[in-house]
């Protein structure tokens, strides 16, 4: 009877502990149930939007390439001798005729005396064979000297001539020679290192360089461009000349230190073939350079407008997402629900992207909070700041991008 007392005493405690976990178990699991479905209700994903705008922008294109003097001329020795002086000092600033180097013209000038001097000997010569002319003719129509001894005569007299006129043109030449000692500058502009030093022999068989002279205002800047983007140079042009708009193309320098440098310049000239070699057309650029700050051979970019986009469609960069080149943007509709979109992009204008299919002016589209967004997903919207760049600004537009 005791051990039947004791079986049951101990099965009533085992059927109470396992009640009391059972409900510790339930109301844990009601608890968590409750957390989680609190939890889920309040995560809802907080993001920005910014409307797409319709407006009409420039579009940029850049090219890199490098500065040139508007006019370079190489100076060189014309005559042989040993130089004498150099007269200029290297990297500065010259004038038209200014003296660059001096040629000993100490040889130059006997040559030019010995020309003088068979000049003045061949002028006497045919002095003297006119003379003789003269008095012959008289004396053959008298016949009193035969026409063989006039003919003679008359063709002495006119080696005479010949050999004038060949003294004259010596002469003429010593006098170039002789000129050609004092090399002078033929234009203003800025003069390079001289490639020889005085002492040295010139002009032995060749026309020694000696240095060369940039003209710098206007500097001149080169790039290549390819063949689409001429095409779209190139409407544009055509489209400008239509509308008897017919105002060069403006154009702004990107110097190696990232500065623009203050003068604007304006589109001169397309090459007229395309390079073989590369595909690309070079293209030139002339900017007044008033302080010559620019020197031949610098790198930079240049930035001009090729078209104006009218009536572009405009997103934020950071709202587009790619993707194994395909272009995406979440789009909230007046429900707060996102759905993917995928677009077809243009080109950039500053912090702006074109977009040329895929949406319409006004709709919403995210740009902060991309990270944990899915399609059909339900949010919690509110705007972004505009942007502070204006398109139409050159100054502050990025490259563009095709």
């Amino acid at each position: 009877m005791r051990s039947i007392r004791i079986f049951l005493l101990s099965r009533r405690r085992l059927l109470a502990r396992s009640l009391t976990l059972a409900l510790l178990g339930l109301l844990a699991t009601l608890s968590t149930a409750c957390s989680d479905k609190n939890a889920t209700q309040a995560v809802v994903p907080e993001v920005y939007f910014a409307e797409v705008v319709q407006r009409s922008v420039p579009i940029y294109m850049e090219i890199v390439g490098q500065t040139q003097g508007s006019q370079d001329v190489d100076i060189r020795a014309r005559v042989e001798g040993f130089l004498d002086t150099i007269n200029f000092v290297e990297g500065a600033y010259v004038h038209t005729g200014d003296l660059l180097y001096q040629i000993d013209p100490k040889p130059l000038q006997a040559a030019l005396a010995q020309a003088k001097a068979n000049l003045a000997t061949s002028q006497a010569r045919l002095d003297q064979a006119t003379v003789t002319v003269n008095r012959m003719k008289p004396l053959a129509a008298q016949q009193a000297v035969s026409l063989q001894e006039l003919d003679n005569a008359m063709a002495t007299q006119n080696a005479a001539i010949a050999q004038v006129d060949a003294a004259r043109a010596a002469t003429d030449k010593a006098e170039l020679d002789l000129g050609y000692t004092r090399i002078t500058s033929p234009i203003d502009g800025i003069v390079g290192i001289t490639e020889v030093k005085a002492g040295n022999l010139v002009g032995s068989g060749e026309s020694t360089l000696l240095t060369t002279v940039s003209k710098v205002d206007p500097i001149i800047f080169r790039g290549g461009i390819s063949e689409a983007d001429y095409l779209k140079l190139a409407r544009s042009k055509e489209s400008r000349m239509a509308s008897h708009a017919g105002a060069p193309i403006g154009a702004e320098l990107i110097l190696a230190d990232g500065s623009i440098f203050p003068q604007p310049g304006s589109l001169e000239a397309i090459e007229r073939a395309v390079d073989p070699t590369t595909g690309t057309l070079s293209v030139q650029i002339a900017f007044p350079n008033p302080e010559r700050l620019l020197r031949p051979g610098q790198y930079g970019r240049v930035r001009f407008a090729s078209e104006i986009r009218n009536d572009a469609l405009l997103v934020l960069q950071r709202a587009v997402q790619e993707l194994q080149d395909r272009f995406n943007v979440f789009v909230v509709d007046a429900d707060n629900k996102v759905s993917l979109r995928t677009v077809k992009v243009g080109p950039r204008v500053g912090d702006l992207w074109v977009i040329d299919e895929g949406l319409h002016p006004g709709e919403r589209v995210v740009v902060e909070g991309l990270q944990r967004l899915r399609d059909g997903m339900t949010v919690a919207a509110a705007p972004v700041a505009a942007p502070a760049t204006t398109p139409a600004d050159p100054a502050a537009t990025d490259k563009v991008e095709y």
